[in-house]
C-alpha cells in the first residue's frame, strides 16, 4: 500500500515513516501543500496522511482542491487544532477521518487500517480472491489451504492486486505503489515480481494485458 505523508514537522514525519514502514507501506513524504496537491492530482496513492499547518497550501485547501479535482482516494487528517468546529471542517471538506496530535502511533496505524478497509468495501482486513487469502494483520498468505511465503515486495504487490481485483495496472503505477519516489528500480523489477508471484501460487494468479500492465481477475476466467 503506498501511502502519501504530508507533514512539515520533520521530527513528526520520521517518526510516522519508522513507525510505518514495518507494516509494510511504501511511504512517500512531502512537506509543502502545493506540492501535496500537485502529487495527488497526478499520482496514485492507497491513502493520505494530511497536515493542516502546511507552509504555501493549508491542508484544508489541499484536500477541497482533491476532492474538486475528483480524487477520491482516503486521507486522514492530522492536526493540533482539536476543537469540535475544526473536525467537523475537516470531515465537510472531504477528510474520512481524523486525529489530534499528540496521538498513539498505534491508534495511528489502528484508524490508517480501519480507512483502507473502508476504502475497499471490506468489513475485515483479511483479502480472499481465487483460493489464495491474505491477511494484512499477520502477513501471512495461504493457497488452497497451504501456506506461502513471500518477501516483502511479492506481498506488497499482492495486496495491491487482492485488493482491487478486476482493475488493471500499470507498469509506472505498481512501480509507484512499490517503490514511491526515493529508491533507484530496475527496469524489469516489475515483471521479476510478477514472475515470483506466478510461481509461488498459481501459473495464471496474475495475469499480463499486453502493452499496459496486468490484472488479478475476479474469478477464474
Amino acid at each position: 500500500m503506498r501511502i502519501l505523508l504530508v507533514e512539515d514537522d520533520p521530527s513528526l514525519a520520521s517518526g510516522i515513516r519508522l513507525a510505518l514502514k514495518p507494516e509494510h507501506y511504501t511511504v512517500d513524504h512531502l512537506t509543502d501543500g502545493a506540492e501535496a496537491l500537485n502529487a495527488l492530482k497526478r499520482e496514485v496513492f492507497d491513502a493520505v496522511i494530511l497536515d493542516l499547518g502546511l507552509p504555501r497550501l493549508d491542508g484544508m485547501t489541499v484536500l477541497e482542491g482533491a476532492r474538486r479535482a475528483g480524487v477520491q482516494v482516503p486521507v486522514l487528517v492530522l492536526t493540533a487544532r482539536d476543537g469540535v468546529d475544526s473536525r467537523i471542517a475537516g470531515l465537510d471538506a472531504g477528510a474520512d477521518d481524523y486525529l489530534t496530535k499528540p496521538f498513539e502511533v498505534e491508534e495511528l496505524k489502528a484508524r490508517l487500517r480501519a480507512l483502507l478497509r473502508r476504502s475497499q468495501g471490506q468489513a475485515s482486513s483479511q483479502l480472499t480472491c481465487r483460493g489464495i487469502v491474505f491477511d494484512p494483520d499477520t502477513l501471512s498468505v495461504t493457497y488452497q489451504g497451504q501456506e506461502v511465503a513471500l518477501s516483502r515486495r511479492e506481498l506488497t504487490l499482492l495486496q495491491e492486486f487482492m485488493s482491487h481485483p478486476g482493475r488493471v495496472f500499470t507498469r509506472d503505477t505498481l512501480t509507484q505503489l512499490l517503490y514511491g519516489w526515493e529508491e533507484d528500480v530496475e527496469s524489469n523489477a516489475i515483471e521479476v515480481h510478477v514472475h515470483h508471484l506466478r510461481k509461488k501460487l498459481f501459473s495464471d494468479a496474475v495475469r499480463t494485458v499486453r502493452g499496459i500492465g496486468y490484472v488479478m481477475d475476479k474469478a477464474a476466467s
